[in-house]
Parts: C-alpha cells; structure tokens; sequence
C-alpha cells in the first residue's frame, strides 16, 4: 500500500541524506561546533543571540540560515520544480553542490566562517532538489519531517488504519542514512581531519557527472530518462 518508488528514488534519497549526515557531523566537530543542516536548532540560537545581544552570534547564525537560502533558490531556478522526475538538471545542482563542499575544505581548515557557509548553501541546493515524489515529501538534509511521518503511520497502524508501508520505509531510510553519514563523518574527521568533507563532496560530483552523461546518452538515443526505471 502507498505511494510506487522508483529504484533511484530509493538509491538517491538514501545516498543524498548520508552525504548530508556527514557534513552536519562534520560543522558540529569543526571550530564553531556549528550545525550546518539543523535550521531549526540555527534558528532558535539566531533568536538567543538577538535577546543577548551578541552581534558576532547574530552574524554568524543569520548568515548560515542565509546561505542555506541562497542555496535552495539557485536550486530552485536551475531545477525549476518542486516534483522529482528523472530528466531535470539535478547533475547541475550536485556539480555546483560538489565545488561548493571541495572550496569549503581550506576554508574550514582556516577556521573562517566561509567554510560553514558554503556547506550550508551546499545543503540549501540539495535540500531543495529533492522535495516530493508521488505525494511523497523527501527531505535529505534534516530528520523532523521523517520522524514525523514516521510516528503518524505508526499511529495509524496502531489503530488500525491502512498502513503507507512504503513512504514509512521512506522515511526510515533517510533517518538511518544520516545517522550512517554522521558516525562516517564523525569517524573520518578524527581521522583526517577537515579533508573527510572531502568524501561527501567526491561523491555528489562524480553523481552529478554520472547523471548528466546519462541524461545525454538517453537523449541522444531518444528515449525519455528513467523511462526503464523500476518501482519497488
């Protein structure tokens, strides 16, 4: 019962919520501990900072929650609607999103604010280009939405309502995706510091190059992409 996903539905969602797993984990452990996905957690401090006065804070938070903007809107001007279908420029939106996360690594290193800001509008592009599939709401850069799915559909279960297994197993998905994504993180950036952002940037650039080379293949052979796309 519920909404039919496509195999790449579940192969990106997934993927994509691990990528941003690892980059949360990643600002939290940096110099600022700053949450670079968490703009409700941003949000609540921008507010704290304001009643305190504290205009460094007020900088610094205004400017995540900016950037993660400035993200999603380029986003939304390159992708161009709010329903996933294979066929849109999201190669474009993970390239953009891979240079981003590549040119935070120095800045990262040298504790400047422009490293967590460009991971944020890097977390904004991919957030936004992945919204809704068939009335499924997909959300790979923060986990209240997928907790909230989660508990209405067990609810429902616990009274006997008909049961969505599939969006359930959506969200499940994604949550355990960037929890997998935060002990990677966590664990890379032990290890290597500042450069295990470079793994989460590598693997949207080279997604987003796989993508557009086959969008062009199946134009150029003239058939529709995701046409061969099989629902689980």
């Amino acid at each position: 019962m519920g909404v039919q996903l496509p195999r790449w539905v579940w192969i990106g969602a997934g993927s994509l919520a691990c990528i941003a797993g690892m980059i949360n984990v990643i600002g939290f452990l940096g110099f600022q501990h700053q949450a670079i996905t968490h703009l409700t957690g941003n949000t609540s401090l921008l507010g704290a900072a304001i009643a305190h006065g504290d205009v460094a804070a007020m900088l610094r938070l205004g400017g995540m929650a900016l950037a993660f903007l400035a993200g999603a809107m380029l986003s939304g001007m390159i992708v161009q609607d709010s329903t996933l279908r294979l066929g849109r420029r999201y190669g474009v939106v993970l390239m953009i999103e891979s240079v981003l996360l590549f040119l935070a690594v120095p800045l990262f290193a040298a504790q400047s604010i422009g490293g967590p800001l460009l991971a944020a509008a890097a977390c904004g592009l991919q957030n936004a280009m992945a919204t809704t599939f068939s009335g499924a709401v997909i959300r790979t850069t923060h986990l209240s939405g997928m907790f909230t799915d989660l508990g209405i559909g067990i609810g429902h279960a616990l009274r006997g309502m008909p049961l969505q297994r599939r969006r359930l197993l959506l969200s499940v998905l994604i949550i355990s995706s960037f929890l997998a994504g935060g002990i990677i993180g966590g664990w890379l950036f032990v290890r290597i510091g500042y450069d295990a952002l470079l793994f989460p940037a590598a693997m949207t650039g080279l997604v987003g190059i796989g993508y557009v080379a086959y969008r062009q293949f199946a134009m150029l052979h003239d058939r529709p992409p995701g046409s061969g796309a099989e629902g689980l």
